[in-house]
């Protein structure tokens, strides 16, 4: 039974666990995904998140408190000054398990354990495309596209004596 179990122990001693999960972190905080398998992201997910948070607000306490975890001073700088202003706003959830299928050795269950705000495939800050409105059946060539606003403008704004033929033609 597992009453009072509060963490997975990875069939490991307490060292070798507590090694192997620093390796890891350092790893991720690195290189921002790596690939693991599905426990030991898992685990890996409860260790790391909370020196993320702490990595939130840059002083020495929490820059040593980072260090004490991931025991690496490369780590450290690279999570204070580039995963961690990235991740200012979010409130949680820093890491990302995708399973990616069975390791073919023992068939062990795989998986990509990344951080959320460093992969480009899901982030939905595209690129605004601004569009341009242009009366409908006139050809223009590219010097007049490259010439900037005042054409797109005169272009758009109907000239006045075409809406006095309008009228003309709309009576007779």
């Amino acid at each position: 039974m597992r009453h009072k179990k509060s963490f997975n122990h990875l069939g490991r001693k307490v060292g070798h666990r507590k090694a192997m999960l620093t390796n890891m972190a350092c790893s991720l905080v690195e290189h921002k995904r790596i690939t693991t398998t599905v426990a030991k992201a898992k685990a890996l997910r409860i260790f790391v998140e909370p020196i993320i948070t702490k990595a939130k607000s840059d002083s020495m306490h929490t820059r040593r408190l980072a260090f004490r975890y991931l025991g690496n001073k490369y780590a450290v700088t690279e999570l204070f000054n580039v995963v961690a202003p990235k991740i200012g706003d979010r409130p949680g959830g820093y890491t990302r398990i995708i399973k990616t299928g069975f390791r073919l050795g023992d068939a062990a269950e795989m998986c990509m354990i990344e951080l959320v705000d460093f992969n480009e495939i899901y982030t939905t800050t595209a690129p605004v495309k601004k569009t341009r409105r242009r009366r409908g059946g006139k050809t223009t060539d590219d010097s007049t596209e490259a010439s900037g606003t005042e054409d797109v403008k005169a272009e758009d704004a109907p000239s006045t004596e075409s809406k006095s033929e309008e009228k003309e033609d709309k009576d007779n």
